[in-house]
């Protein structure tokens, strides 16, 4: 392992107009970012800032030259994590994903336009890399009603005529995800629409020095959320009367409290509700001397995915040896995949050389070994050997690449499962692990 991408600007969150990461030093701005609390906390623990100009610009020449290698036109993008990477603005992110407002055009030569709310054009104004803005680009039933057609006609006309502007005589389109109607209306204009879940995917998958900063400072604050949420446990817990979701409650506002957005899922469970796996966190109480396991699946700092799981036993009695002796092949499990990442290893040597659990462990094992992560989870997949699927992942890892290494270790009708997860990221000779939140030693045989 090596630390190669380890960035040396430090912190002066009170420096002049600017802080560190060079966003205004303006606590009414309208640019979301971090708070002082995680500022406060990453200059204690001696972490760099992000310059988040280069990161947007690194992010923007991404999107472009993957448009240009395909003989593209333009993207055209309404997922709010895709918009996310190319503006670097949000608005109402989860509203959004199921009521998709908003969208952003990138042709060939740069040329970014931002359709937005038509209240709310400012959100992406710190950014000059956005050249227009413009509102219109609802076409879901809620909106639009029985004149959807005309919205998505309307809307439509305007990407062709921006288009023959920035990419004239080109008209194939990527396009990551649409409704019906704007499909039809795209097509009707006489473009050819591609795939651009696999531009973006792909795109996005290798992080620059300053994402890689910003991935570091992201975790580093969720880390300081999940000890938030373990020192509530275990000083809670024994007294009786918390439920999982007051627990999960404590992630959540913590995560908040350093400028995080959301939390993917709820996947929180205790005791018994632990197995099968996948159970989300509810009013359950948790009991003294039970383990409470968990994944963060957290969208926290700069818009950035931290998704580490845990387990934890947490009571005055001895943890029981088989959840001891489960834990411990959870962890050697991740730990010896691992091994396995550096640069040129293709995703398919990664599932058929996979550490293997025991044969008790196999009908319920994760439905993968690791899988990217930036913003979300993210390509690619790595699959366990019976469920890999020929021809869909043959690529080599690549320097910059971060992917999550997975063990879920529950026998089938037990009474427990074990979740571990570690974030790395793949460095120019092997891997670099980022997570730092230890493994309770309580149920490590310590």
């Amino acid at each position: 392992m090596n630390q190669h991408y380890r960035e040396t600007r430090k912190i002066d969150p009170t420096r002049g107009a600017t802080l560190g990461d060079g966003t205004p030093n303006d606590a009414n701005r309208v640019e979301i970012g971090p708070t002082q609390l995680a500022f406060r906390e990453w200059a204690a623990a001696g972490l760099a800032l992000p310059d988040l100009a280069a990161l947007r610009r690194y992010r923007w020449e991404r999107l472009v030259q993957h448009i240009v290698a395909r003989g593209y036109g333009g993207l055209l993008l309404f997922d709010p994590l895709n918009i996310r990477y190319a503006t670097d603005s949000t608005n109402m992110q989860l509203w959004n994903t199921h009521n998709p407002f908003r969208a952003t055009l990138v042709c060939a030569d740069g040329h970014m336009v931002m359709w937005d709310y038509k209240n709310s054009p400012f959100l992406s104004e710190f950014n000059p890399l956005v050249k227009e803005r413009r509102s219109g680009a609802s076409m879901f039933y809620f909106s639009c009603g029985d004149q959807t057609a005309a919205a998505a006609q309307a809307f439509a006309g305007e990407v062709a005529e921006v288009l023959r502007a920035h990419a004239p005589g080109d008209t194939r389109l990527a396009v990551d995800k649409i409704m019906l109607h704007g499909a039809r209306a795209l097509e009707a204009e006489g473009l050819t629409l591609e795939e651009g879940e696999e531009l973006t995917e792909k795109a996005r998958a290798i992080k620059g020095p300053d994402e890689i900063t910003a991935m570091r400072c992201a975790i580093h604050a969720c880390e300081a959320a999940m000890h938030a949420m373990e020192d509530y446990t275990r000083a809670h817990v024994p007294q009786g009367g918390i439920s999982e979701d007051d627990i999960w409650a404590v992630l959540h506002a913590e995560n908040v409290r350093r400028g995080g957005e959301w939390i993917e899922t709820r996947l929180l469970a205790s005791g018994p509700r632990t197995n099968p796996w996948f159970q989300e966190c509810g009013p359950r109480e948790v009991r003294n001397n039970e383990i409470v396991a968990f994944d963060t699946d957290l969208v926290g700092a700069y818009g950035l995915c931290t998704d580490i799981s845990r387990t934890w036993w947490v009571g005055d009695a001895p943890a029981p040896t088989e959840m001891v002796d489960a834990m411990c092949h959870a962890h050697e499990h991740i730990m010896t995949n691992m091994e396995m990442l550096k640069p040129g290893v293709m995703i398919s040597e990664l599932s058929r050389n996979t550490h293997v659990l025991r044969p008790e462990f196999q009908a319920q094992k994760y439905s993968c070994i690791m899988h990217g992560v930036g913003l979300c989870d993210e390509w690619p997949l790595v699959a366990y050997p019976d469920r890999m699927v020929e021809g869909a992942f043959d690529y080599p890892l690549e320097p910059g690449m971060m992917l999550c290494v997975e063990a879920l270790v529950g026998a089938e009708g037990g009474d427990f499962s074990i979740k571990l997860e570690d974030q790395v990221l793949i460095t120019e000779d092997g891997y670099e692990n980022l997570t730092h939140y230890p493994f309770d030693p309580a149920l490590m045989g310590g």
